[in-house]
């Protein structure tokens, strides 16, 4: 794993989350702006899946348990498009604080593999 791309992917995460939230308190359907945020998490997960590919073909492989580093990917790459189908179908402020409590769940599950990943 790379600690910037990490690093950064939970600052996004934390930022998308939090802005759908506040959003979503306030009363807001899902707009173009939480779900797009949603939509940039999901690029940061592809990202550092391409990452921990290949990161070990580079010399830095894992030192946890590398079952459950993926177990984590998996579901983190899975919650994003499921609740952006869900907001969009449920387009009350309940959907947008869904997006919202998705991202800062992402942010925590990246944390998380970045100790799985370095032990």
């Amino acid at each position: 794993m790379i600690d910037g791309l990490t690093w950064t992917s939970v600052a996004v995460a934390l930022l998308a989350g939090v802005v759908a939230l506040v959003a979503g308190v306030r009363g807001r359907t899902p707009s173009d702006i939480t779900v797009g945020g949603l939509a940039l998490i999901e690029l940061f997960l592809i990202a550092l899946g391409g990452v921990a590919i290949a990161a070990p073909l580079f010399g830095n492989p894992p030192t946890g348990d590398l079952l459950e580093f993926w177990m984590y990917l998996g579901t983190a790459l899975l919650m994003p498009p499921i609740v952006i189908v869900w907001s969009i179908a449920d387009r009350t402020r309940f959907g947008t604080v869904a997006l919202g409590v998705v991202g800062l769940a992402i942010s925590v599950m990246i944390v998380r593999m970045n100790t799985i990943w370095f032990g």
